[in-house]
């Protein structure tokens, strides 16, 4: 058996892992240097600052039999799990994305509906929702995080509490049958055992299944240099080059990719059962011929975007010394799971002294690491700090839009993506 041998998860925090999670290759080099960082989603209560929430490292490691780029240090997942906050349908443009992503399957893959569907990492059931209400009634999701499980069983997803293994694989299968369409998003960058998972993903299907699943793009991580997109639920930053490979050495035919803006840069990839019939898409070979143009199978690539990162670090270091030499006051904009990353990274949290965010399941707790409290945003114009540093790189444009009220006021916004910049009125 290749897959991970069992862990007492009770006692750990965190293992490192000696091999190319995809391909099992000891030739693994360290390519991006990001250091050790809190484990990002824990924001604790005032009387619970004592808890020292650990830094694990978040270095990205490349594989040099396969060009995969992964995080070999994995945060134990029932510890990373327990308490997640993250809810699909709280995002509007998530929900409109997982609709045009339904109706995207179906152009690939058509089915009866009575046909079995099931997404894997299926949150609050908001995918398998959009499915619902093209009337498929026949759906089931997983989910580890079991307040997100309960909700959605409250909202009529049927959805089952559990990590997705052969051994829950089997159970599902022998009481519902194969699944037509098996949907996986980000999961396939959240699990350590992805061969595990991809055993039990292709024990659910058939010569007529389709599995679907979106992932963070390596390309464009590399490229635009997403910062963000690193923490430490992300253990693989996914290229075609090392995805064929994977899905081949199973016996999955990669059938079609499509590129999509989400997370700064994603991809939707269709894989069915090796079979003569199957018809590759044009897209496959397109993307692959695209990696290999811009080097991605290279590990001199990914080291280039750690020089381009250790500038970018030291840049706004300069602007923010000379911010706290004119004696200003600077908070963050944003206390999500990329902020924890951007903070640790740059080494910044000391100089920020507190964060603002919507989110109210997170308000009046303090952040992982550096302890900085999160308020409402409503109480930024009683604070009046003198910056707002934005830490949802990806929700900028929205931040600054729905702010105006900040900078006529005589607030300032600091970006740092792609570019440092600082926005005034």
């Amino acid at each position: 058996k290749n897959s991970m041998k069992k862990i007492d998860t009770k006692n750990y925090i965190s293992y490192a892992r000696n091999n190319c999670r995809l391909c099992l290759s000891k030739e693994i080099e360290i390519a991006v240097n990001m250091g050790k960082s809190p484990i990002s989603e824990k924001y604790v209560k005032k009387d619970n600052l004592e808890n020292i929430i650990p830094k694990v490292s978040l270095n990205l490691y490349f594989c040099k039999k396969c060009s995969h780029v992964q995080l070999l240090d994995v945060v134990n997942p029932d510890f990373l799990w327990a308490d997640f906050t993250f809810k699909t349908s709280r995002d509007i443009k998530l929900i409109k994305h997982f609709q045009d992503y339904v109706d995207r399957v179906f152009k690939v893959k058509k089915i009866d509906k009575k046909d079995f569907i099931i997404d894997i990492g299926s949150n609050d059931g908001t995918l398998l929702q959009c499915f619902k209400d093209k009337g498929y009634q026949n759906i089931l999701g997983v989910d580890p995080a079991s307040e997100i499980v309960d909700q959605a069983n409250q909202s009529g997803i049927k959805t089952i509490k559990g990590y997705f293994n052969l051994e829950l694989s089997k159970n599902i299968s022998s009481e519902n049958g194969k699944a037509k369409i098996i949907t996986a998003n980000n999961v396939f960058a959240h699990t350590d055992d992805l061969r595990g998972m991809l055993e039990a993903i292709k024990l659910m299907m058939d010569n007529e299944s389709i599995f679907v699943f979106e992932v963070s793009y390596l390309l464009d991580v590399v490229k635009k240099m997403l910062i963000g997109t690193i923490f430490h639920e992300h253990l693989s930053y996914h290229s075609l080059i090392s995805l064929t490979q994977f899905l081949n050495s199973f016996g999955l035919d990669l059938i079609k990719v499509e590129r999509g803006p989400e997370q700064g840069g994603s991809i939707i990839c269709f894989a069915k059962i090796k079979q003569s019939s199957n018809i590759i898409d044009k897209s496959v070979d397109e993307l692959i011929a695209l990696e290999k143009t811009e080097k991605l199978n290279k590990i001199e690539t990914i080291i280039e975007m750690n020089s381009k990162l250790e500038n970018l670090k030291i840049e706004l270091n300069t602007v923010i010394k000379k911010i706290k030499d004119e004696k200003k006051i600077i908070s963050g904009f944003g206390a999500a799971r990329s902020g924890t990353t951007f903070l640790s990274f740059f080494d910044i949290g000391k100089e920020i002294d507190h964060l603002y965010d919507d989110n109210n399941e997170k308000h009046f707790k303090f952040s992982p690491g550096d302890q900085i409290e999160v308020l409402p945003t409503k109480l930024i114009s009683q604070n009046k700090p003198d910056y707002l540093i934005i830490l949802a790189w990806i929700h900028a444009d929205k931040i600054i839009s729905n702010n105006q009220s900040y900078l006529e006021n005589g607030g300032a916004f600091l970006r740092f993506f792609p570019k440092i910049e600082i926005i005034k009125k």
